[in-house]
């Protein structure tokens, strides 16, 4: 890639735009909304023999949303999502990740949002810039929820292991 065209690449397609009209609500609760905009990373992804043999530039734009944190009360790192540790968490995933398609590459961030970061919801972009002359970027936007209700609580652990055992609680 030509090094004059990266000097542009932050600003290479228009922000998600993180605005509450737009996002989804946690239930009746509003959501806290912890963005990283413009992560500008180098991976091999791609289906054409060209985009298998170097790295290319990848432009990253994620929003996760939690319910109301506790953090602006706090003012306390472990009350809210740390956008530092998602950050690396992302590059190690462009160094490690062994996916073809940008859709798929998105699908495994949203899960690292929603289940190792605990987001309750999640938007994330994922773009190619200047893949083409014509074209200033080229990619794929998703959104994701994770299910907190169908999620096993405290509660339910004791009664899965009966289940796992054979027997179904209720039951004679």
């Amino acid at each position: 890639m030509n090094p004059s065209r990266l000097s542009a690449l932050p600003s290479v397609a228009p922000t998600m735009n993180p605005t509450r009209e737009s996002l989804p609500q946690a239930g009746a609760e509003s959501l806290d909304l912890i963005f990283i905009d413009g992560l500008v990373g180098q991976t091999v992804i791609g289906i054409h023999d060209a985009e298998l043999h170097r790295p290319q530039p990848l432009v990253i734009d994620v929003c996760a949303g939690l319910p109301r944190t506790r953090a602006a009360s706090s003012d306390q790192i472990g009350d809210t999502l740390d956008y530092s540790e998602l950050r690396l968490r992302l590059h190690r995933l462009l160094a490690e990740h062994q996916v073809k398609l940008l859709e798929a590459f998105a699908e495994q961030i949203a899960h690292i949002v929603l289940f190792e970061f605990h987001a309750q919801w999640v938007r994330v972009r994922v773009a190619k810039p200047n893949k083409f002359d014509d074209v200033q970027a080229l990619g794929v936007m998703i959104e994701r929820r994770r299910d907190v209700a169908a999620e096993p609580g405290p509660r339910s652990a004791p009664v899965l292991h009966l289940i796992g055992a054979g027997m179904v609680p209720g039951s004679r």
